[in-house]
């Protein structure tokens, strides 16, 4: 049971309209005046602590206008309108927070719109910015930390945000019967948090860690006036697919979840930090609806083509190449651009589940490797529009340069599957094992609209006798069974990082426990202690080292077949909209910006509906956006 270990003054709630519940705790939201807090003294973060804070050894991010810009958002921008996207998969849980809650849709949507944590970064310096709280403290050995509250900030119900949410945060995500044994490694490293005053919180890290305080400053915050009834089992059946509270800038009501087919967010007009620097300009959409076209990537691209959805992600450069020159894009109705960024390239491939055959022994892994033709599809699929991905930190100064490329050799996997006791094939061309008997058959499940990637890569085994055999199962029912390490192959990519993570996939521990990001079931005694170096490394010249060592480490192991890379997103959307002029964040880098940072612009609203009713032209743009990159040169 996660138990409230404080209680609070609750501030009055004086409503123009009143607030009326739901059985999710969500609140149907009229216009609001809350009340401050005159009681709390300043020393005990109340008003008055700005005036303080430097003598009390906090301190907080001074606004910088030079660095700053726009890069918080347009002053152009406008509020209003409703964005429509359609997205290939539909959340396996509407939760940030425990088991099946690692989907990018859940921390690019509904994470960051709905939810805060006490800090938050710098889109472009990376620099700690004020998010729930207002003013923070390192003590000089980096061990103890503490976060002032902004008196002003509050849950989607006018309830305070405290010290006590915080707390309540932690314990749930130290509860294993959330079922995310990463959650227990991340937050872990803490004590567990103590209330100083109402708005003041501390937190001692169990042992030195350079990320310590990035972690628990982004840790996004869950209410403890809900999560004080609940244990970590009820909290995931009770918020399954319902939205617990936030104090984000969006809502998501319960009756705006039509399960397994859209989801709404709706503007909050009494988000409490709306007026701020860091926010005036962003999250401009009245409405933003994510709906789901599952395993029908065709159907979903027709939708966008006919106005149902506003903007797409073009993920297939047959498409990008040779679909998108039609009447609107040709007419300049519709855009489309390759938009470059610094964001990483993350990590996809074939992941292999070394925990059984055949991929428990690695010249199997390798052969696969070997066999798999990537320049090829390259050339003849993907219009040389990508780069070999030979990392998990590919295109970063972390990748290993040593890694091996895996470059198209036959004949190589040929003398490894020999040596693996693969040497006779069968009536049916399959190669056997000589010493068992056994087929070298494996199955692959995947979405139908994978297909176009893996069945070239099943014709390329079959050459060589190697039977991958497809099935095709929704992404909700792979990834379940991926997490129960119910596969011997699987297509998936992970996300990069801008400061790499590589506990939460590599640590021995995690290699044989389900639901967490080490699905290969990889162990290596010193990686763990590569790990255990990195965390407690200040110097951001060692910590590229361990990186590169634990990366050729892992490249060696080979758990992953590695895929394919790009720096850039390729986007197309309908001309009505405005945008800052680097379109999309430094680091961030994907469509999903436009949702925290884009606006319906009116006039280009009316101009695209007099151009489609008169059949006139609008103005094309480059097909390559280059902001970024042009600023890294500028800048260094």
């Amino acid at each position: 049971m996660i138990k409230n270990f404080i209680t609070f003054i609750a501030l009055i709630l004086i409503s123009c309209g009143g607030n009326e519940k739901n059985s999710s705790g969500n609140v149907k939201l009229d216009k609001k005046v809350w009340s401050k807090d005159l009681v709390t003294a300043a020393e005990e973060g109340g008003y008055g602590f700005e005036k303080l804070a430097k003598d009390l050894g906090f301190t907080t991010y001074v606004w910088n206008e030079k660095t700053d810009k726009t890069y918080f958002g347009d002053p152009k921008a406008k509020k209003g309108g409703t964005l429509d996207y359609i997205h290939s998969l539909f959340p396996r849980t509407m939760r940030i927070i425990g088991q099946n809650s690692s989907q990018v849709l859940n921390s690019r949507t509904i994470s960051a719109l709905c939810y805060e944590g006490l800090l938050s970064q710098h889109p472009t310096t990376l620099d700690f910015i004020p998010a729930l709280a207002s003013h923070w403290f390192i003590s000089e050995d980096k061990m103890l930390f503490k976060f002032r509250i902004n008196p002003d900030a509050r849950w989607w119900d006018g309830t305070p945000v405290t010290t006590a949410d915080v707390i309540a945060t932690w314990d749930l995500r130290m509860d294993e019967t959330i079922l995310s044994p990463a959650e227990q490694i991340t937050y872990g490293k803490f004590e567990r948090p103590v209330a100083e005053s109402k708005y003041i919180v501390s937190v001692k890290a169990n042992s030195i860690n350079w990320r310590n305080f990035l972690y628990f400053a982004t840790m996004a915050l869950h209410p403890n006036h809900i999560l004080k009834d609940l244990d970590g089992t009820a909290f995931l059946e009770e918020y399954a697919f319902s939205v617990i509270p936030g104090t984000g800038p969006y809502i998501i009501r319960e009756e705006n979840i039509k399960n397994q087919e859209s989801y709404t967010f709706e503007r909050r007009n009494d988000y409490w930090d709306k007026e701020s620097a860091f926010n005036r300009y962003k999250f401009n959409f009245e409405k933003i609806k994510v709906s789901a076209v599952k395993d029908n990537d065709a159907l979903q691209y027709e939708k966008f083509k006919k106005g149902e959805q506003d903007l797409f992600n073009v993920n297939r450069s047959r498409r990008w190449i040779e679909e998108t020159d039609f009447d609107a894009t040709q007419k300049g109705w519709m855009k489309k651009q390759r938009i470059f960024s610094e964001k990483p390239a993350g990590t996809s491939g074939y992941y292999f589940n070394m925990r059984e055959w055949p991929f428990d022994d690695q010249r199997v892994r390798y052969a696969f490797c070997y066999l798999y033709d990537r320049e090829k599809m390259n050339r003849e699929m993907y219009y040389n529009e990508y780069g070999m991905m030979n990392s998990l930190y590919s295109g970063t100064v972390y990748e290993n340069q040593n890694n091996n490329p895996f470059a198209y050799a036959p004949d190589k996997a040929i003398e490894l599957l020999n040596e693996a006791g693969y040497t006779k094939r069968n009536n049916d061309g399959w190669l056997v094992h000589e010493e068992t008997g056994k087929i070298l058959s494996f199955e692959i499940s995947i979405q139908k609209t994978s297909a176009y990637m893996v069945t070239p890569v099943q014709q390329m085994f079959k050459e060589y006798g190697m039977d991958m055999q497809i099935k095709f199962i929704d992404y909700n029912t792979m990834i379940k069974n991926i997490n129960a390490r119910n596969f011997k192959v699987c297509v998936l990519a992970y996300s990069g990082l801008i400061y790499p993570n590589p506990e939460g996939s590599l640590r021995s521990e995690l290699a044989d426990q389900n639901d967490n990001n080490n699905v290969w079931g990889f162990k290596s005694d010193r990686v763990d202690v590569l790990l255990d170096e990195y965390d407690i490394c200040f110097d951001q010249g060692r910590r590229i080292e361990i990186i590169q060592e634990i990366d050729g480490i892992f490249s060696d192991v080979h758990p992953i077949a590695f895929s394919i890379a790009r720096n850039y997103s390729r986007m197309m959307w309908w001309d009505k909209f405005g945008y800052p002029e680097w379109m999309l964040s430094r680091y961030v880098g994907e469509f999903w910006d436009a949702f925290y940072y884009w606006w319906i612009d009116d006039v280009k609203e009316e101009t695209l509906k007099i151009a489609m009713d008169q059949g006139k032209e609008l103005p094309l743009l480059d097909i390559d956006m280059k902001y970024w990159p042009k600023y890294l040169l500028e800048n260094n």
